[in-house]
């Protein structure tokens, strides 16, 4: 990392910046309380302040202590303390693109959480010149009556039409979700106080006492996770979806705990990539920035029944074994033969314990299973629901162990009758 050198101003607020600059920490994700602050301004006051480098690494030692963390704390260290071209190139990759501001290279890793942390209120305290007797006066009003229904409108809202605010927001209370499942029981058996009888034990323990049977040996199932298997469309119809939806798969790829034995993740559009290894990254922008180098279809053309031959032809026996549940994230919005999309999502459903089908387009009340490929899909999915906004897939996480959730297939099913 390249160090500028660091000049002092006139009158330098050293606490104050030190404090903002670990509130913008906080902002990007780093886990940073009252006390790692109070920490880093004595670390500073003992090694000085006359070198960047022993600067930037005494607040390093002080707020990260996880190697994830270090990429976000390089380029906001960098952001705040201060490169003035390097700020530049942030604000600039912060515009909306309809503007036609292009930028000399992309964003790298933890750039734009960076700058999101940053502009979103974080900046550096101004020198106040009033008096002390004036702040007697001073009243701080703080009204929450509103912050529940905020909470409640960002949960409801469609991932397509929120503002860069508010996928930030989003993006932080989905890293938060989990995803749990319930045990299976195995073929496999293991001892218990109470359960069946296990003869093999019971008899070789009678034949150690010559042939008499003293107690009999008990015996369970021996529990289980099942894998998670995510095939997630990024065609150009999904692309917003499937960002957000990534998202959340990275922070249940990365959960402990969660129950899952494994998370495979593939994308699709006009072809199959498998991005199970770059997740497993823990931060998570250079996981989806290693994800979308590895698929070259981002924002293209959907080939869905392609895409589902490609994975049941080469990573469905890798894959799908001890009862995996699925999860298809697209659209159904295809251009391939229907017939041949029907007997590929056959294949698939037959392989899969359960088959779940997110489809963002039912968030219109008057969705139809009119098209070609819906028609084909839905008869060869275990439950189909709307993957649109966080709460529906909250609502995901509460049902997917539940064999009997059909979600809107009944009453789509009941449509394509008519």
């Amino acid at each position: 990392m390249e160090h500028l050198p660091l000049d002092l101003p006139d009158n330098p607020r050293l606490a104050g910046n030190i404090t903002h600059f670990a509130r913008a920490l906080r902002r990007a994700g780093l886990p940073i309380g009252p006390g790692r602050v109070i920490d880093a301004i004595r670390a500073v006051e003992a090694a000085g302040f006359s070198n960047k480098i022993d600067f930037y690494w005494t607040l390093h030692a002080c707020f990260v202590n996880r190697p994830e963390h270090r990429a976000i704390f390089a380029q906001l260290f960098r952001l705040y303390w201060r490169d003035p071209r390097y700020l530049e190139h942030m604000m600039a990759a912060m515009l909306p693109a309809i503007r036609g501001v292009q930028e000399d290279r992309p964003a790298q890793a933890a750039e734009k959480r960076a700058a999101e942390a940053l502009l979103d209120g974080a900046q550096a305290p101004q020198d106040d010149d009033r008096h002390d007797e004036d702040d007697e006066d001073t009243r701080i009003e703080a009204d929450a009556s509103l912050t529940m229904s905020r909470k409640e409108r960002l949960r409801t809202l469609d991932f397509e039409l929120m503002s860069l605010a508010e996928m930030t927001e989003a993006k932080r209370m989905l890293a938060r979700l989990t995803l749990p499942v319930k045990p299976m029981p195995s073929r496999r058996s293991m001892v218990s106080s109470i359960g069946g009888i296990d003869v093999p034990r019971t008899m070789r323990a009678a034949l150690r006492r010559g042939g008499d049977l003293h107690s009999l040996s008990l015996k369970k199932p021996r529990l289980r996770y099942p894998n998670l298997v995510v095939l997630c469309d990024i065609s150009g119809s999904m692309s917003q979806y499937s960002r957000v939806v990534l998202h959340f798969l990275h922070a249940v790829s990365n959960a402990k705990g969660a129950g899952w034995a494994k998370v495979h993740a593939f994308t699709f559009g006009t072809r199959l990539t498998n991005i199970t290894r770059h997740l497993a990254a823990r931060d998570v922008d250079a996981a989806l920035k290693a994800a979308g180098a590895e698929a070259q279809d981002w924002e293209g053309g959907t080939r869905i029944g392609a895409s589902i031959e490609a994975f049941n032809r080469d990573w469905s026996r890798r894959v799908m074994g001890q009862g995996a549940v699925v999860l298809l994230i697209t659209d159904g919005l295809d251009r391939d033969a229907p017939n041949e999309l029907a007997l590929h999502m056959q294949r698939l459903h037959l392989t899969a314990r359960r088959l779940i089908w997110l489809n963002p387009l039912l968030r219109w009340d008057g969705f139809a299973p009119k098209a070609a490929g819906i028609r084909a899909m839905l008869p060869h999915v275990d439950s189909f629901r709307a993957g649109h906004s966080i709460a529906s897939l909250e609502e995901l996480a509460g049902v997917i162990s539940r064999p009997d959730d059909l979600g809107e297939k009944t009453r789509l099913m009941a449509m394509m009758g008519d």
